[in-house]
């Protein structure tokens, strides 16, 4: 099973946005992916979910079960403050340790405003990753100016950014 994980819990992010396109391209190939979005986490997991918590709130539970049936992930990474968000390091923290993401295999994909791409972001991620037994796809996808090459209806406008996903997408089935 091959689940995106949209990187935010954003109203109306961008990331959710690539998540659904990444969906598309995916099909192209015959794969069908379910979307893990963090903005579905109850607002109090942080308190309600996690360490004396755990296991005793449904809503997370739920998308914890979703990230820990997947064989493969595509984290959608926006960039916050030279990182990635708080939001995703809090649900990570909350999955069962270790044994939710091990053994698993991950594909990247960073965006930002700026013009690193989620670079820093991606960085941080994988070291996160990999600390838990979660192979990292190397050809990671990075997306600078996204805020000026995806429209409103998850369209990219810049051919090359579309390209690069495409590109992933192999790599990430034989992985």
């Amino acid at each position: 099973m091959l689940t995106i994980v949209v990187g935010t819990n954003r109203p109306d992010s961008r990331a959710r946005r690539l998540a659904d396109l990444y969906a598309c391209l995916l099909a192209e190939h015959d794969v069908e992916a379910s979307i893990l979005d963090l903005l579905e986490l109850p607002a109090d997991f942080t308190f309600s979910a996690l360490y004396a918590n755990a296991g005793s709130h449904d809503g997370f539970n739920r998308l914890a079960e979703q990230a820990s049936a997947a064989d493969k992930l595509v984290f959608i990474v926006p960039e916050y403050n030279c990182s990635f968000p708080g939001v995703l390091k809090a649900f990570i923290d909350g999955l069962p340790y270790p044994s939710a993401l091990s053994n698993k295999k991950a594909a990247l994909v960073g965006l930002s405003s700026g013009g690193q791409g989620g670079l820093l972001a991606l960085n941080h991620l994988t070291d996160v990753l990999m600390y838990l037994g979660t192979a990292v796809l190397p050809q990671r996808v990075r997306l600078p100016f996204i805020d000026k090459h995806l429209n409103d209806d998850g369209e990219l406008t810049e051919p090359f950014y579309e390209m690069l996903l495409r590109e992933q997408i192999p790599h990430l089935l034989r992985f």
